[in-house]
């Protein structure tokens, strides 16, 4: 049976939410509504197929001799469910519908005729906080709105027993894409379209031996399950391998779609909970990881968990606004010594946080570790509610001799064709000529039009934090007037005039009682601001008993005036700062006022390339600053960023017309216009 006719029932499914929309209820709703239905109608059909397998492997015949205890337990022994309606009274959800008057009765016993599990999934008997699929509420509500029969009898018209794992899978990926689409609850859930699924389980089988061993494949964001099971349906048709898949989700309703999924298939194991804070598979490594986490969302919530983590995969902890590279961290950590694996990530992971951030830091970490092989950024409008670029960062702890310390770029952002019908936000998808095109590049790793490999160190950067010393017009510092080994010049004024207001011999412990209730207030309403108000570099002048000092803004220096004489000292700052005293033995309570002249210094960063030798890096910082920087300035600390610009490496600059052809087009123009205006005059 073939993919495309299976989908046949994507329409056929969404009909049941005509009697949804009669009802009045609300098209966001409906998802809710729909998902323990289609799980209902998954696990019915498979379990009758599994009848029907039992039949023609022992024989009808003997099946219906045997005891019924040795019956059940052959049946439960699969581990993929158990109904007393369908192995023991032959009757399915479509035989239930035709009775209408008994049909409620017979429904809830169908339901409750689930083994433990099942039941616990579909939300058979649930209570608040524990819900899963959560079918019981939503009875309740089709029940409240007199359909819930019409609406049963839709979904038992659903007959999914011809097709397998692999074709189910394929209408399940389908229906959860429109249930993503419009309910969209969870802000930067990226549901993955198959196309992306093709390319990323490609990618994998490129890198899979044939062989006897068992394949590890985790996906630490599984949702329901389209990446993870989708990547081993299609690795399972390209290599001879056996596989075996692990996943982990904490949203409800989709981890209970996953795990009944999972029951279906050879071996797989599905938890649900908080991957970051409750790895289910804190003992296991993986052969192949996958994963698509949210994008942009915050951890905030869990913080707490995050911070105090024992498990040591968390080198850097990232902002708490996007927990994307915590997935990233966490990932690397559950890979085996051999182990690949290719994460889906928006742009952010490339270049988001600076020089010695946590994130600079983990892509540091990341290329140090010699982990990342290749990252492939996928056209725009490939998602479905987002239109946004996005990338495949593909990890190997296994590369190739003449992969070491090496990176590629694929810029697949052409690679696509556009769908004849946009799906939301999605308008293009890679189709299967441009995914085996962007394999085979990656495969041959070697620079072509749209590809290019990197010493990893490419991607580095120094950021060289200096002290600059600012200069007048003249090149002289006020550094040049102070006492060695002073950093500065105090000076006991006995006046401030800023051009608006002058504070005398500091007498202001004199404050207006009327206006003011204290000094401390005095001195937090009138003193601070006037003070937040100085500039060195407005018409600010102290005065002492011998001397005036100011700063000349035409000239970047400090001008003392002395009988009448002036003299340039040099580029340097008046500072001015005011405190508020307690009362002592000797002194009352006062505000104090201090004056200094210092140096104008300036901390600078600057961004320069890197070179992985040492001596070589410390030449071409040297070379930098010699170049560029005509200051004096003293070296401060260094920090080494790691930043992955697509822009710049795949840059491809506008062509310009020739002049001649520009001047040719405005002639024409001109001879149009004139004819406009002779038309007019007419």
């Amino acid at each position: 049976m073939s993919n495309n006719n299976i989908l046949q029932y994507e329409s056929k499914i969404w009909n049941t939410a005509d009697l949804l929309r009669g009802s009045g209820i609300k098209e966001s709703e409906w998802p809710s509504f729909m998902m323990p239905f289609f799980a209902l109608a998954m696990i019915e059909s498979r379990l009758i197929r599994m009848l029907d397998e039992m039949k023609a492997e022992y024989g009808e015949d003997t099946l219906m001799d045997m005891d019924k205890e040795d019956f059940i337990s052959l049946i439960k022994d699969k581990g993929q469910g158990y109904n007393v309606y369908i192995f023991e009274h032959d009757k399915t959800l479509k035989d239930i519908c035709a009775n209408d008057k008994s049909f409620e009765i017979d429904f809830d016993a169908y339901l409750h005729g689930f083994d433990g599990e099942t039941k616990d999934l579909l939300g058979v008997d649930a209570t608040e906080g524990d819900k899963f699929l959560d079918i019981k509420g939503v009875i309740t509500k089709l029940k409240a709105k007199k359909v819930l029969l019409g609406y049963t009898k839709e979904w038992s018209e659903i007959d999914l027993k011809p097709f397998n794992n692999s074709e189910i899978t394929t209408l399940e990926e389908h229906i959860k894409r429109k249930w993503a689409d419009i309910s969209a609850e969870t802000a930067g859930e990226q549901y993955t379209p198959d196309d992306v699924i093709g390319l990323i389980a490609e990618i994998i089988a490129s890198k899979v031996q044939e062989s006897d061993k068992l394949l590890k494949i985790y996906d630490c964001t599984c949702g329901g399950g389209n990446l993870l099971f989708g990547v081993e349906d299609r690795i399972s048709q390209k290599v001879k391998r056996l596989t075996q898949t692990f996943g982990q989700d904490w949203n409800d309703a989709l981890y209970a779609l996953a795990k009944i999924e999972s029951r279906f298939r050879v071996d797989s194991k599905v938890e649900h909970g908080n991957t970051l804070t409750d790895d289910k598979f804190y003992n296991e490594e993986f052969d192949v990881v996958v994963a698509n986490p949210p994008y942009g969302v915050s951890w905030k919530g869990y913080q707490k968990d995050i911070l105090n983590d024992k498990t040591d995969r968390f080198k850097f902890i990232p902002s708490i606004s996007d927990g994307q590279l915590l997935f990233m961290q966490h990932l690397i950590s559950k890979l085996d010594a051999t182990g690949m694996g290719v994460v889906v990530h928006n742009g952010s992971t490339l270049f988001s946080g600076d020089a010695g951030s946590a994130e600079s830091n983990i892509r540091k970490w990341m290329l140090d570790t010699d982990i990342v092989e290749a990252i492939i950024q996928l056209p725009t409008d490939e998602f479905f509610n987002t239109g946004i670029y996005t990338y495949l960062w593909v990890l190997n702890k296994n590369k190739d001799a003449d992969r070491k310390d090496k990176v590629m770029l694929i810029n697949a952002s052409e690679k696509f064709k556009p769908l004849k019908k946009s799906k939301g936000s999605k308008r293009k998808e890679v189709d299967e000529q441009s995914r085996l095109e962007i394999v085979a590049t990656l495969t041959r790793f070697a620079d072509n039009g749209y590809a290019r490999v990197f010493d990893k160190e490419y991607f580095y950067f120094n950021k060289q934090a200096i002290m600059v010393t600012n200069v007048d017009e003249n090149g002289k510092s006020y550094a040049e007037q102070l006492e060695e080994g002073k950093k500065s010049q105090k000076l006991k004024p006995v006046e401030l005039e800023n051009g608006k207001r002058t504070l005398s011999d500091f007498e202001i412990t004199l404050f207006d009682p009327e206006q003011f209730e204290s000094l401390a207030d005095y001195f937090e309403n009138d003193i601070k601001p006037f003070m937040a108000s100085l500039d060195y570099k407005q018409p600010l002048v102290v005065s002492t008993k011998k001397a005036h000092y100011r700063f000349d803004n035409d000239k970047e220096t400090l001008i003392k005036t002395e009988n009448g004489q002036s003299e340039e000292l040099g580029c340097g700052k008046i500072v001015v700062k005011a405190a508020l005293k307690n009362s002592n033995r000797t002194q009352p309570e006062r505000i104090e006022i201090t004056v200094e002249l210092t140096p104008d210094y300036q901390k600078d960063y600057e961004i320069i390339p890197f070179h992985k030798d040492k001596a070589k890096n410390w030449q071409v910082i040297e070379d930098f600053m010699a170049k560029y920087i005509t200051k004096p300035f003293e070296y401060l600390e260094n920090v080494v960023g790691v930043e992955i610009n697509f822009n710049k490496v795949f840059y491809k600059p506008e062509k310009l017309r020739p002049v001649g052809d520009i001047l040719a087009d405005i002639a024409k123009l001109d001879e149009q216009i004139k004819a406009l205006e002779e038309g007019l005059t007419l």
